[in-house]
């Protein structure tokens, strides 16, 4: 009941980081960061009454569909209250942000909030900011096994049956949407005749935040993948170093019997996964006790079993 508990817990706090991200950093500078909402923002600039979060209704309903006919009734569950509740949220935080219907229908960034978040002369950090958010809020959702809509169900399919990894479908699913918005309606940050800022600069803000989204959401759902994996070959039988790395590090390791290819000599041979802050203590440990043993330290991609991850399912959502 915990663990459900705090698996939805943590739906709701992704998906209004998620809102938040689009409504304070992304949705007043016409930035299109790809998926659904990229897609609401370019509609939103042809109908300005209609909020961008309202558009996003408008398609993730067929998709949510698809995503409980392919992806399965469990995630489809997760996955209908992720994307109903994430436009509601971006709607109310886009009502309250704005002083009146007019600021709020052209999104206009030095009223928002007061004038207090408007960062139009600092387009980079806005797109980097509000794409650092979407990807913690994406993340939060997505590692909790549901999917705020759009193009994270569309990247979901591609993983199940095509094998493509998910942070790369998100990728380029949203490449697609901001070339598409791109040719469909030319929107930027100034207008045609603003020789200083053309159109066009807004495609490359853009790309930055998919860019930064795709990488922080696949940071969010794996983690630091900062663990080491070591072999350490020696001609002694190193009883304090296995009493280090049992009750020390209160880790286990695999001895195995080897020999030198050209000496033919026995050798010991102990293979084993270490945080990177335990790598320092083990390697001192190691010379105390052979310092003529041969190590390697090199990086473990990903770690699985007692101490570490769970395997993944079949149908877990793997973005890398």
């Amino acid at each position: 009941m915990k663990k459900t508990i705090s698996s939805w817990i943590q739906i709701l706090l992704g998906c209004t980081i998620m809102a938040a991200g689009f409504v304070y950093f992304i949705n007043p500078y016409n930035i299109v960061p790809g998926g659904v909402y990229g897609v609401s923002i370019v509609l939103h600039n042809l109908f300005p009454s209609i909020q961008v979060g309202t558009f996003g209704y408008m398609f993730d309903v067929p998709l949510l569909i698809l995503s409980m006919v392919l992806l399965g009734a469990k995630l489809g569950t997760r996955t209908i209250v992720a994307a109903l509740i994430t436009p509601f949220i971006m709607n109310f935080l886009s009502y309250i942000g704005y002083p009146n219907e007019e600021a709020l229908h052209a999104l206009d960034p030095s009223l928002l909030v007061g004038g207090l978040l408007d960062m139009t002369d600092h387009l980079l950090l806005t797109s980097i900011i509000g794409a650092s958010l979407i990807g913690i809020g994406e993340g939060l959702v997505v590692r909790n096994q549901a999917t705020t809509g759009g193009s994270d169900i569309v990247a979901m399919i591609l993983q199940k049956y095509a094998h493509i990894r998910f942070s790369t479908g998100i990728l380029m699913v949203d490449a697609v949407v901001v070339g598409f918005g791109l040719v469909v309606i030319g929107f930027g940050i100034g207008s045609a005749d603003d020789v200083a800022q053309p159109s066009f600069y807004l495609s490359f803000y853009s790309l930055i935040a998919i860019f930064v989204t795709s990488r922080v959401l696949a940071r969010v759902i794996n983690g630091e993948k900062n663990d080491k994996l070591i072999f350490v070959i020696s001609d002694k039988e190193l009883p304090l170093l296995h009493k280090y790395i049992l009750e020390d590090l209160d880790r286990t390791a695999t001895h195995i019997k080897s020999s030198g290819l050209y000496t033919k000599a026995e050798k010991q041979m102990l293979f084993l996964v270490v945080s990177y802050k335990e790598v320092a203590g083990l390697k001192a440990m190691i010379k105390e006790a052979d310092p003529n043993a041969f190590v390697v330290v090199t990086d473990a991609y990903d770690a699985f079993g007692e101490g570490w991850k769970e395997l993944p399912s079949r149908n877990e959502v793997q973005p890398e």
